[in-house]
């Protein structure tokens, strides 16, 4: 179930009636319902379902209006005051006819007491007033008629109070009187009552003291019998009011009510009230006094009905002590009541309103000035909040400090000085200043090809104008997120037109901007494509150059895909002959590249180009000139020749190539240069081949040939180059350099060989450019003296060195050296002695044993000897073959060759050494006879491998017999023959290791 929904057409009428100024067939329902509820029951009853059929014809007839509700040319509405009123209008007729009101013949002004609704089909009296009363009109109006309906509104009012009457209190023979006055529409009749009874009964008739007149009743010379409950009634047709009045007689003593003796502090300049309420009857008289003196009264001084005195504008001689004295026939009381006046509070120094940037500190001062009697209190609150104090946010005495304020801490600060007396407060406004937040709700709308309006809601300013607005873009379907600025416009705008590209798909975003900074970017608009159109860039760079003789190829830059405007980018080239009248050819591609073939050898053709896509053909590029291919030039420079040669540098010129002959477009003149020789026999060069382009094209064309070297012999030959190829070249040129200067000295050296002195030495240029006469060596301390002159020495050309004597091993020199021919000297190569001192020196010349490489050397030979040994020991240790047999026969000697005076006989001792072991064959052939030469040097030597066997001592014929103990010792006891005896026939050098131990001994 939903609720129907009211337009124009459709209305729910005030008695709960749904009425249609026409039906429609959509109108037609089964389950119109009428649902009423009652608020103060929460109950709600429904009306069975009404079923609506509309029945179609095939044509309406249009209708003049008529009243639905209410009915008839007029009505009365009568409206009491305060009350709402709702005045309704509902007219049928086809078109829906259209309502409007009007007051007393002029047009209806809304207003809050008169408000239109529901189409202006009711009028709202929200809390009727006299001023409502009127004569409304309300008129239905379409285009067949109109009708109208008159409301004749009357405001009437209940009973109300004007002044009601008051409780009395009287002593006996006192008067009185009791007021009741009230008024309303029509004007209220006032009746009296006395304890519920009407004043004109018989009761209340007997007391002749009463008298009534008009809204008014008086009493006169009152007893206790006039004490009573009075009543005034105040009545018309449309309601009443009642008011209740108390009437005591009675005598009493004066007595005055409430605190005694009080103490009254008062601010200087400020109101006092001292209270004094009393009750006696009769009614008492009233004084007030200071100090019991006087009476005080006018002036500054005014005494109330209530009793209390009242003192304005308090000063500090109004410090004192006030009597209150009030007496009767019954008696008399009083009280007093002490002022002390206080100096008033004073705040010296208010807070001011204060603009500061983000993340900075603010002091907020507040001071003030009070009576010394009555201390103050400070204290801040931020809007309606106290101020909560922390670590950002202090006090320094009464002042507020604020560090690294933030968009929080922005509002109302207000200072409270309190003390018991008064309070007072001063306030001030802190804005922080930051930059903008950011906009929100983007939204596009009237899209077009190139253009579409953005809007915004801007976010806050944050105190700080918006000065621009700063527009965004993100035009990349592949990668999103690639913002780009589109424009700025001012902080005033919300609302804009874009100017954008065709065929694009763009999504927006907005930065706020002012003088703090930019705010963060807004949330993306929704992606939006705009529609295509034509090709609006000129295709650029279009050119024509040919890549062979009979071809040409036409180019150009090609557009963006930004730059399409349209899907199916694709372009149109037109050609024809320069200076023809042949028409324009064309061709569509959509490459960025199309060829033209069987064209003639380098032909200018009129070439342009233009873009086109689905929407249409784009602008036409400016015609331009281009040339079909070029051919190889069949004729090379004539006439090569070279003036003007100097040492480094040479004039070649030449005759030059006719147009016809280049076949294409003059590029240039080629030089290929290499140097062949130097004119010095002895100096090998290098040969590598260099070239120098000139593009003259004047009728004697020259260039300029630089960077040779001097004293050269060097070749040349020429060609010609269009923009693709180079002709053949001409004939071979010979030319030499003259002599030059040459280049500085190579290998520079300086040395030092003694301690007091330095050896400088050099190796001739690398290029001589001429014939070497001599060299020159200038030389100065380093820190030199102003003084001081520089030394100059001049040597042969065989001379390359130069020793110089030191006055003390601490002076340094600086040397320079140059090279010499005819034309004078070469660059100078300069150097600087190192630091020599003697300890450097010896360290150089003499210790070489503190070098890695001697130390590594002498290790090693170590190691060998080390080895030597130890194999030499093991095969001693091992022993070999003892032939005692062959040795046997060998007589040893009995004694040692012992001198007399105990020394030993090193040389007999050898003597017999070699005999013994240089034998070069056994005993036994000997006694056979056997005659030998000379010994080898190879026997020697196996001889001496073991020379400590016993096979040189054993008998060739028979075995060694042993003892029991297996010793061979009976062997020495056959006859022996002394070695010495022995003829070798010749000497014999010594080889064994022995020899050598005995000749160092």
């Amino acid at each position: 179930m939903r609720a129907v929904r009211q337009d124009h057409r459709v209305s729910a009428g005030l008695n709960g009636d749904l009425y249609f100024s026409n039906v429609l067939p959509n109108d037609s329902a089964s389950d119109f319902c009428c649902s009423a509820r009652f608020p103060y029951k929460n109950a709600i009853q429904q009306k069975m379902p009404v079923v609506v059929k509309v029945v179609s014809t095939r044509a309406v007839e249009e209708a003049a209006p008529t009243w639905l509700s209410p009915t008839g040319s007029s009505s009365s509405v009568l409206v009491l005051l305060g009350e709402e009123r709702l005045l309704e209008c509902i007219a049928a007729g086809v078109p829906t006819p259209h309502i409007s009101w009007t007051k007393n013949s002029e047009d209806l002004a809304e207003s809050p007491r008169l408000k239109l609704r529901h189409f202006n089909k009711m009028l709202q009296m929200p809390k009727a007033g006299f001023e409502d009363a009127g004569e409304y009109v309300c008129t239905a109006t379409n285009k067949m008629g109109s009708i109208q309906h008159t409301f004749a509104v009357t405001v009437k009012a209940a009973p109300f109070w004007l002044e009601k009457p008051r409780h009395l209190v009287l002593a006996p023979e006192e008067s009185g009187r009791l007021v009741c006055r009230a008024d309303g529409a029509p004007h209220p009749t006032v009746r009296w009552f006395i304890n519920g009874e009407p004043i004109e009964g018989a009761a209340a008739a007997a007391q002749a003291n009463r008298q009534v007149s008009g809204d008014t009743l008086s009493l006169s010379s009152v007893t206790a019998a006039d004490t009573a409950v009075y009543q005034c009634n105040a009545s018309n047709p449309y309601g009443y009011v009642l008011a209740n009045a108390f009437v005591n007689v009675l005598h009493a003593t004066p007595r005055i009510l409430g605190a005694r003796n009080e103490v009254i502090k008062v601010v200087e300049g400020r109101g006092a009230f001292l209270d004094c309420r009393y009750f006696g009857s009769p009614l008492p008289d009233l004084r007030w006094s200071k100090y019991g003196q006087g009476t005080l009264e006018g002036n500054r001084f005014k005494t109330h009905s209530n009793g209390t005195l009242e003192i304005r504008r308090t000063q500090i001689e109004d410090q004192g002590t006030y009597a209150c004295a009030v007496s009767n026939v019954a008696g008399r009381d009083e009280t007093q009541v002490r002022i002390e006046v206080k100096e008033p509070t004073l705040i010296l120094k208010r807070p001011q309103d204060t603009r500061v940037i983000r993340g900075s500190e603010v002091r907020l001062e507040c001071a003030a000035k009070a009576d010394a009697t009555a201390p103050i209190t400070t204290a801040w609150m931020k809007d309606t909040k106290s101020v909560t104090l922390g670590r950002r946010i202090w006090l320094d005495e009464s002042n507020l400090v604020l560090g690294n304020v933030n968009r929080g801490d922005a509002g109302v600060y207000t200072c409270h000085i309190e003390n018991e007396l008064e309070q007072k407060s001063a306030s001030a406004r802190l804005m922080v200043l930051d930059y903008p937040n950011a906009p929100s709700k983007l939204e596009l709308s009237d899209p077009y090809e190139r253009s579409v309006r953005l809007t915004w809601v801007p976010g806050d300013s944050n105190f700080s104008p918006i000065t621009e607005y700063l527009v965004q873009y993100d035009d990349d379907d592949w990668l999103p997120g690639k913002w780009k600025n589109l424009s700025t416009y001012p902080g005033s705008l919300n609302s804009v037109i874009l100017h954008l590209t065709p065929f694009t798909y763009y999504q927006f975003r907005v930065i706020a901007v002012n003088q703090i900074g930019a705010s963060r970017p807004s949330r993306p608009s929704v992606r939006f494509q705009t529609s295509g159109a034509p090709p609006d860039v000129i295709p650029k760079n279009v050119k024509g150059v040919g890549t062979w003789g009979n071809n040409m190829e036409i180019s150009w830059e090609p557009l963006t895909y930004r730059e399409w405007n349209g899907p199916h980018l694709k372009y149109l080239v037109w050609w024809r002959r320069r200076d023809s009248r042949e028409e324009w050819k064309n061709a569509t591609t959509k490459w960025l590249k199309y060829y033209i073939y069987d064209a003639d050898t380098f032909t200018p053709y009129e070439l342009k180009v233009q873009a086109a896509n689905d929407f249409g053909l784009g602008p036409e590029s400016p015609v331009v000139i281009g040339y079909s291919g070029e051919d190889r030039p069949v004729s090379a420079p004539q006439n090569p020749r070279l003036s003007d040669i100097q040492a480094t540098r040479a004039t070649v010129r030449w005759d030059p190539v006719p147009q016809s002959s280049i076949m294409g477009q003059l590029k240039e003149y080629k030089v290929y240069y290499w140097r062949d020789s130097s004119q010095l026999r002895w100096l090998r060069v290098s040969r590598a081949t260099r070239s120098r382009a000139f593009a003259e094209t004047g009728p004697e064309p020259s260039g300029l040939l630089t960077d040779l070297l001097p004293y050269s012999n060097y070749k040349m030959y020429m060609v010609v180059a269009n923009g693709r190829y180079e002709g053949p070249p001409s004939n071979y040129v010979h030319f030499s350099t003259p002599e030059g200067v040459p280049s500085a000295p190579t290998s520079f050296r300086i040395r030092q060989r003694h301690l007091d002195s330095i050896y400088v030495d050099w190796e001739p240029p690398a290029e001589p450019n001429g014939i070497i006469s001599g060299y020159s060596l200038k030389y100065q301390t380093v820190n030199a003296s102003r003084g001081e002159e520089q030394r100059v020495e001049e040597f042969p050309p065989n001379v390359t060195s130069f020793s110089l004597r030191r006055d003390d091993r601490y002076t340094r020199y600086r040397f320079s050296v140059a090279a010499r021919t005819r034309l004078g000297l070469g660059p100078w190569h300069t150097e600087e002695s190192p630091h020599y001192t003697t300890e450097i020196y010896a360290q150089d010349q003499v210790d070489v044993s503190t070098k890695g490489w001697f130390v590594g050397v002498m290790c090693a030979v170590a190691l060998v000897v080390l080895t030597l040994l130890v194999v030499c020991f093991v095969k001693r240790s091992r022993g070999g073959k003892y032939p005692v047999r062959e040795k046997k026969a060998t007589a040893l000697e009995a004694v040692d060759d012992v001198d007399q005076d105990g020394s030993f006989d090193y040389r007999s001792s050898l003597e017999r050494l070699a005999r013994v072991t240089a034998l070069p064959y056994p005993r036994w052939e000997e006694e056979r006879g056997l005659q030998r030469g000379p010994p080898s040097m190879e026997a020697v030597m196996k001889r001496c491998e073991s020379d400590d066997s016993l096979v040189d001592y054993g008998d060739g014929g028979g075995e060694v017999p042993f003892t029991e103990d297996g010793s061979f010792i009976g062997q020495y006891t056959a006859p022996r023959r002394d070695v010495r005896d022995l003829d070798f026939g010749g000497s014999l050098e010594l080889h064994s290791p022995l020899n050598a131990i005995y000749s160092l001994a």
